[in-house]
């Protein structure tokens, strides 16, 4: 039964899940870091590395911000082909309606999408299912940053998830199980030991003494009317969408491997642009004479004395002296090519060692067939595949939780061991992809097949049924065979067709 709040987190069951919450906590926190790094290179927020410390110190702030972002195209190449069409229940011929509507009624088109580029970029990404009063599913997808799932090491079941975020001066907490939901808050200093002003406070005094462990203080809802809340579906509704593993826990990040030539291609950059400024033109240089010297003034503005001009200062404002006689030189303005082509050779190990089509980062395309480019995506096509994989059972229990959100306990079972329905990963031409589909229709493939793998969404492929049949009720012939169009009925046996006897027969 659920604990009056009264009693807060001072139960035996409130502080289990109070060191559960702990638990996921701290290993939350401990994939922070990188989760939020990976996210950032996604969205191109890099830092200028692999930098000598002299050329760091002149111009880190001045390409600060700057960024070739091309961890972007090579985990959203696959996540745009991965588009879920609908979950086809076992023994049945087509995808639930039911279920296809509540996914489109929930946005999980757009929803969805997201997730699959953060699960590619940052490894991991999460599916929250809750009922409304209405019996309609209610969906939303967190960031691997704010949501963890914890599972059973004999099973692998689910067993609690944990949504975790912050304002600016509270942490709030939801924590998923089998049968309860628990919600606790506490003050941010709780965890850091400072106050939003920055103030330390002391671990041991009695605002977070009292607090409970780590702080943590039960919390309601406007519409909650019992703390825990209990859980109608009697499951973690959490769901973890993970990329490729290695027979572990731990999957790996589609763009971990481009990070270091990301950073390698922005530092060629950072080079380049600084030698546009300091060599792309003919320059001239003054040898032989003296080094500048700046004159010392005394309080009064006497001058008492003289000191030479920092070489840094010299070279900052792109002035170049040499002793020894005096003279003037020059020197032609340098070939910058060789920085391009440093910068177009790392492309192409991140296309090869990605999967990633050439003409998706190049851009250079001309005059390539239809063959030509099916061929450079295979590898692309084929690494898809693979993600759609390992998707496929995340997909099945996210709708499975849907079917229990709606109150169908039949149907949630039934979709645990139903197939997920994707669009075809690999984009052709309009032309292959008609000519290859009359071939199959021709050898006997159904209509709906057909449309389906020409790449209609479900709700599409019964409007053009429905369209075929209205057709075919309206057809001449159709309406002749069947009595129509003033004709008699034909009699039983009789062909309908059969010419009529001609006049003096």
């Amino acid at each position: 039964m659920p604990l009056p709040v009264e009693d807060g987190p001072n139960t035996d069951e409130a502080r289990r899940a109070v060191n559960v919450l702990n638990r996921l906590a701290d290993e939350l926190r401990r994939r922070e870091t990188e989760t939020t790094k990976r996210l950032d290179y996604y969205k191109g927020k890099h830092r200028l590395c692999f930098a000598s410390p002299e050329f760091r110190d002149y111009f880190a702030d001045r390409f600060k911000g700057f960024s070739d972002n091309w961890t972007a195209p090579v985990a959203a190449a696959p996540a745009e082909r991965m588009n879920v069409l609908g979950i086809r229940l076992p023994g049945e011929q087509e995808t639930d309606a039911d279920l296809a509507e509540a996914w489109r009624y929930a946005d999980c088109e757009r929803g969805s999408s997201e997730a699959f580029v953060v699960m590619l970029a940052a490894s991991r990404a999460y599916c929250l299912v809750w009922g409304t009063e209405e019996d309609e599913p209610r969906v939303t997808w967190e960031r691997p940053d704010q949501a963890i799932v914890a599972y059973d090491s004999d099973t692998g079941e689910r067993v609690a998830g944990l949504k975790l975020w912050s304002d600016d001066d509270r942490e709030y907490a939801t924590l998923y199980e089998k049968f309860f939901v628990w919600k606790f808050s506490r003050p941010r200093y709780a965890r850091t030991g400072y106050s939003v002003s920055g103030l330390i406070v002391p671990a041991g005094s009695d605002v977070v003494r009292n607090a409970g462990p780590y702080g943590w203080q039960p919390r309601q809802g406007d519409n909650d009317d019992a703390w825990p809340i209990p859980n109608p579906m009697k499951r973690v509704p959490m769901v973890e969408l993970r990329n490729q593993t290695l027979l572990d826990d731990d999957p790996l990040s589609d763009i971990a491997g481009v990070m270091a030539m990301q950073d390698a291609i922005n530092l060629t950059w950072a080079y380049l642009m600084n030698a546009l400024d300091f060599a792309s033109l003919p320059q001239r240089v003054v040898m032989g004479a003296d080094v500048p010297k700046l004159p010392v003034l005394d309080d009064n503005g006497q001058k008492v004395g003289e000191r030479p001009i920092e070489l840094d200062t010299l070279i900052n404002e792109r002035i170049l002296w040499l002793t020894g006689d005096a003279s003037i030189g020059s020197w032609p303005a340098a070939d910058l090519s060789a920085y391009s082509n440093v910068i177009e050779r790392a492309i192409e190990h991140i296309s090869a060692q990605t999967r990633t089509p050439p003409h998706y980062l190049i851009g250079k395309v001309a005059n390539l067939s239809a063959e030509a480019l099916t061929a450079a995506e295979t590898g692309l096509v084929a690494k898809t595949g693979e993600r759609i994989t390992y998707s496929n059972s995340p997909i099945r229990d996210i709708h499975s939780l849907m079917a229990s959100a709606m109150n169908d306990e039949a149907k949630a079972k039934a979709c645990l061991r139903s197939v997920v329905m994707w669009a075809d990963p690999q984009f052709r031409a309009i032309g292959q992809k008609v000519d290859a589909l009359m071939k199959m229709k021709s050898m006997g493939f159904p209509t709906r097949w057909i449309a389906e793998q020409y790449g209609l969404e479900p709700p599409e492929v019964d409007r053009v049924m429905a369209m075929i049949e209205e057709q075919a009720q309206t057809d001449p012939i159709n309406q002749m065979l069947n009595g129509g169009i003033g004709s008699q009925p034909a009699e039983s046996g009789e062909d309908p067709l059969a010419a009529e006897p001609e006049q003096g027969e």
